[in-house]
């Protein structure tokens, strides 16, 4: 599949009459987004909130960030399979706003979300802090339960990306990029010197909120198959999943996996990119065996010399990473496995909770349970009061000042088993 990628930086957004993109400028109708969104009869009120980057701004509890794109030709539209016909995407010409984000927040869905810092310490962490980002306080009726909530919430960010993003639909982009997958045979023979190196990109599946679309299915009900890398980069996979905020893909990640991008960058020169295979993390024993033992066999039949594998979440899932690993290791193949820790504040505990001694690559993400004061903030878009309450906070950890003491796995993106973050480990 060959996909050509435009690129339309924005640098500012500002609410207006008319929703436009002019002169890199997204310009909203806020009765746009708030007729769109307020068709969910299960919403109660919806606030938009324009944050940049520098503002003194606190973002939370935060479910997702989405990057606007719209399909300009080729099959389908963004978001097949939720928003669009269930097409495979993945090539023709896509136009994507770059340097925004749509972010959903609000009243808390479940106890695994995030904080996203626009300045101070915090906006370090997290790459959420350097985009203009448009943001949604959602407030869902009395009663609603947290699984209709979590729909309803991301449906709202998907159905708003999406009107963003064909605002862009007939702007002429600041610069196209493109990408190519050929067939696997056509692919093994146009760099017959180079090693074949595949992706297992594994997606977080467990249920209770802790779940992923691919061409709008569950993931729990997927079994391990083959994608081309530019499908996911036309919204063929989504986030849907209340994670520890720190290492959570969201939506966005998905959109802008960096392993992906990392391993088109080498194709042709000192790697073979092949493609993707995407798997599952299962809760049982029996579905864990199963997902390993097919991604094993899938990436032994397409004949990959080396695969880079990802994880997301942490502790159960570190049980289907390490048996992913090891089986693809058993079938001579050579990995590297993605990951980040939870070794306790001083750094001192077991990282993962599963290891195994052809876990001998690993490229850590830093370790979520490290403590981290975040300043006060004069602007809180969504609510602080449930601090306490998501996961690395503690009793206490909101101040009366406004500050924040918690592990850094409150924040949105600090310790992204991507590598879509700053932070890592090295071993001496």
């Amino acid at each position: 599949m060959r996909l050509e990628f435009g690129e339309i930086k924005i640098k500012d957004i500002q609410f207006s009459e008319i929703s436009k993109i002019e002169n890199g400028v997204l310009f909203i109708n806020k009765k746009d987004i708030e007729n769109l969104v307020m068709e969910d009869e299960k919403i109660k009120s919806l606030k938009l909130e324009i944050a940049k980057p520098g503002d003194s701004t606190r973002i939370t509890p935060v479910k997702d960030v989405i990057e606007p794109r719209v399909k300009v030709s080729g099959n389908g539209g963004i978001f097949p399979g939720i928003l669009s016909k269930v097409d495979t995407v993945g090539e023709g010409r896509t136009h994507a706003l770059k340097n925004m984000g749509v972010v959903t927040c609000g009243k808390i869905v479940g106890f695994q979300e995030g904080i996203i810092d626009m300045s101070g310490v915090g906006a370090e962490y997290t790459p959420f802090s350097k985009l203009n980002n448009l943001c949604l306080v959602i407030e869902p009726i009395e009663g609603l339960k947290q699984y209709d909530y979590e729909y309803s919430a991301r449906m709202a960010g998907l159905k708003t990306a999406e009107f963003i993003g064909k605002l862009g639909k007939e702007i002429t982009p600041d610069e196209i990029i493109t990408y190519e997958t050929k067939p696997i045979f056509e692919q093994a023979k146009e760099y017959p010197n180079l090693p074949k190196v595949g992706y297992v990109y594994m997606l977080q599946t467990q249920g209770l909120l802790h779940d992923t679309y691919v061409y709008g299915v569950d993931g729990k009900k997927i079994i391990p198959t083959f994608l081309y890398p530019t499908e996911i980069m036309d919204g063929a996979i989504i986030s849907g999943n209340c994670v520890s905020a720190c290492d959570k893909n969201t939506t966005y990640h998905h959109l802008n996996n960096p392993i992906i991008k990392s391993l088109y960058a080498k194709h042709g020169k000192e790697i073979n990119f092949m493609g993707v295979i995407i798997t599952n993390e299962n809760v049982f024993l029996a579905d864990k065996m199963r997902s390993s033992d097919m991604t094993a066999k899938l990436c032994e039949y397409f004949g990959f010399d080396g695969v880079v594998i990802s994880q997301e979440g942490f502790g159960n899932p570190d049980t289907d990473l390490i048996m992913n690993c090891k089986k693809v290791e058993l079938k001579n193949i050579k990995t590297v496995i993605v990951t980040d820790e939870y070794a306790g504040r001083d750094g001192s505990s077991q990282s993962l909770a599963d290891a195994d001694k052809l876990a001998d690559a690993v490229v850590s993400g830093g370790n979520a349970n490290e403590l981290i004061l975040l300043p006060p903030m004069d602007k809180i878009i969504g609510m602080v009061s449930y601090t306490d309450k998501i996961a690395g906070g503690f009793d206490g950890s909101l101040r009366e000042d406004g500050s924040i003491l918690a592990e850094i796995q409150v924040i949105t993106g600090a310790t992204n088993e991507l590598g879509f973050n700053k932070l890592t480990a090295k071993s001496f």
